[in-house]
């Protein structure tokens, strides 16, 4: 019984008393494609964790300025994979693509097959050429491709 007691003192100093969990829900219905602001958030305490292994919006930082990819329906939680990047490349929207290696630099213009995000591997035809290949997606908006 000791031994249970002691267990019990070391778990109850471990978490405060009071101490929650905390998670993000909308406050208003926020449609797939919109992107996400924090005006539209709401923080609350979770009564009790979320059932399986879903990953949630815990902090509103973390999904401000995402984009929904389902609908989101206020006071529920958001699962992580119901937002995403905004994109930073629209499909059928010409970009720079960019090769750099060493001291050699060459850019072209080229129309992408898909919309992505900063770090996404996309589809893109040579506007000259026809040719399709693939490119990375990089935060200013430009493609990177490199040495085939």
């Amino acid at each position: 019984m000791a031994h249970f007691l002691a267990l019990l003192a070391i778990f109850t100093l471990a978490v405060p008393a009071g101490a929650q969990e905390q998670a993000v829900v909308s406050t208003r219905v926020i449609y797939p494609g919109e992107t996400i602001t924090i005006d539209a958030l709401d923080e609350v305490a979770l009564r009790r964790p979320p059932r399986g292994n879903t990953a949630i919006a815990r902090m509103m930082e973390e999904i401000d300025g995402k984009v929904a990819r389902r609908t989101l329906l206020p006071g529920r939680l958001i699962p992580s994979s119901y937002v995403r990047d905004p994109y930073l490349v629209e499909n059928g929207t010409p970009v720079t693509v960019l090769f750099v290696e060493g001291a050699l630099s060459i850019s072209i213009r080229a129309v992408p097959l898909q919309a992505g995000a900063a770090g996404d591997m996309i589809k893109l035809r040579n506007a000259d050429s026809g040719r399709t290949f693939m490119g990375t997606v990089m935060a200013d908006g430009t493609v990177k491709v490199g040495a085939i």
